[in-house]
C-alpha cells in the first residue's frame, strides 16, 4: 500500500512568491508617492511665482494711485487758490467802481485821478477774466469751439492738424454714404428720408464734420460743401463766401445744414474741386470726407455702371481741378467693392502734403 504524501502550503516557493508580491506593492507605492511629491513641489513653485508677480503689480499700482491722488490734491489746491484770488480781485473792482461813482456824483474835478482809477479798473477786470478762465479750464478741460459728445475712445493719433486761415470741408453726400456694403446701400436707398438720415455711416460723417469744426482755430475762416452729382454749401447762398469760426451762427448753421442733407445720387469730384478752385482767397487746408472713388465727371454718365478702371481715370482727371498748393486731408470710410480707393486717396494726401485717415467705426 502506497504511503500518502502530506502537502505543506507554507513551502519555500510560496514564501518567495509572497515576498515578491509585497516588494512590488512597496515599490509601486514609493514611485507613486515620489511623483506626487515632485508634482506638488512644481505646482507650489509656480503658484509662489504668480503670487510674487501679483504682489509686485499691486505695489506698483498702489504707488501710481498715490501719485495720482497727490496730483489731484495739488490741482484742487491750485483751483481753490485761484478762485480766492479771483474773489479778491472782484471785490477790489467793486470798491473801485463805488469810489469812481462817488467821485462822479460829487462832481470832482480831479480828472487825472479818475483816469488812473479807470485804468486800474480795466487792468483788474482783465486779470479777473483771466483768472475766471483759468478756473473754468481746470474744472472743464478742453478748448474746442463746439462740444462733441460720442461713444468710444476718440484719443487716436490721427496726425491731422486742423489749422489754417481758410479751411474747406468737402463732404461726400452720395448714396454710397448710406452704408458700407453695396447690398445695404441699395436697400436703404429705397427707404424713407428719415431712415436715410439715421443711417449709421451718414451719422459718422456728420460727427466727423462736428469734430473738425470743433477743433478749428478760433480766428479762422471756413466753408462746408456737400457734393454728389453737384456741389453746394450747407448754408444756401454762401457759395463764394468764407464763414467765420468765431460766429456761432456760421458753425451751427453749417452743421444743421448737413443734418438735413439726404445722401443720394452719384459722386463727382470734378464739381467739388472746381468750386473749391473758384474761392477767393484759395483754401490753405482742405478736408475731404469720402468713401469711394468718383462715379461721374462734370456731366452725368452715359452708362448706369462703371468699372474700377473708369473710376480711377475719373479720379485722376479730377486732380487737375484742385486749387494750387492746397493740402488735402482725406478721411476715408472704406466702401465694399472699391479696392483702389484707399491707395488712390493716400497718394492724393501724399502729393498735396496732407494726411490720410481711415478711422475705426467708433471715431470720432
Amino acid at each position: 500500500m502506497a504511503r500518502k504524501r502530506e502537502t505543506n502550503i507554507f513551502s519555500l516557493s510560496f514564501l518567495d512568491i509572497m515576498s515578491c508580491g509585497f516588494g512590488a506593492v512597496i515599490l509601486i507605492y514609493i514611485i507613486i508617492n515620489h511623483a506626487t511629491v515632485t508634482t506638488s513641489q512644481e505646482l507650489n513653485a509656480q503658484l509662489m511665482a504668480e503670487v510674487k508677480k501679483f504682489e509686485i503689480e499691486v505695489k506698483e499700482e498702489t504707488a501710481d494711485l498715490i501719485i495720482l491722488r497727490n496730483t489731484a490734491e495739488e490741482q484742487e489746491d491750485e483751483i481753490i487758490t485761484t478762485e480766492q484770488l479771483a474773489i479778491e480781485v472782484i471785490n477790489t473792482i467793486r470798491q473801485l467802481e463805488s469810489e469812481l461813482a462817488n467821485l462822479q456824483q460829487a462832481g470832482a474835478s480831479q480828472d487825472k485821478s479818475i483816469e488812473e482809477l479807470k485804468s486800474e479798473l480795466k487792468e483788474l477786470e482783465e486779470q479777473a477774466a483771466n483768472m475766471e478762465g483759468s478756473v473754468a479750464a481746470d474744472e472743464t478741460a478742453g478748448t474746442a469751439l463746439r462740444s462733441v459728445v460720442g461713444e468710444g475712445d476718440r484719443q487716436y493719433l490721427t496726425g491731422m492738424k486742423v489749422g489754417g486761415q481758410h479751411i474747406l470741408i468737402l463732404l461726400d453726400s452720395s448714396a454710397s454714404m448710406l452704408d458700407k456694403t453695396i447690398v445695404n446701400v441699395i436697400r436703404r436707398r429705397n427707404m424713407s428720408d428719415e431712415q436715410k438720415l439715421a443711417s449709421k455711416k451718414w451719422q459718422r460723417a456728420i460727427k466727423t464734420v462736428e469734430w473738425i469744426t470743433a477743433n478749428m482755430p478760433k480766428d479762422a475762416n471756413f466753408q462746408l460743401f456737400t457734393f454728389n452729382a453737384e456741389t453746394k454749401p450747407t448754408i444756401p447762398g454762401t457759395d463764394a463766401d468764407w464763414l467765420r469760426t468765431a460766429e456761432r451762427a456760421d458753425t451751427d448753421g453749417s452743421i444743421e445744414g448737413i443734418k438735413k442733407t439726404i445722401p443720394q445720387g452719384g459722386t463727382s469730384l470734378h464739381n467739388a474741386f472746381a468750386l473749391a478752385a473758384q474761392m477767393e482767397p484759395q483754401p490753405d487746408n482742405i478736408f475731404l470726407i469720402i468713401d469711394s472713388l468718383p462715379t461721374m465727371g462734370i456731366e452725368p454718365p452715359r452708362k448706369s455702371t462703371i468699372d474700377n478702371r473708369g473710376r480711377v481715370e475719373l479720379f485722376t482727371s479730377a486732380l487737375n481741378l484742385l486749387p494750387n498748393d492746397s493740402p488735402v486731408n482725406v478721411i476715408l470710410f472704406p466702401m465694399e467693392g472699391d479696392p483702389m480707393a484707399a491707395p488712390s486717396y493716400w497718394r492724393l494726401a501724399q502729393i498735396t502734403g496732407g494726411s490720410f485717415l481711415a478711422p475705426p467705426e467708433d471715431w470720432p
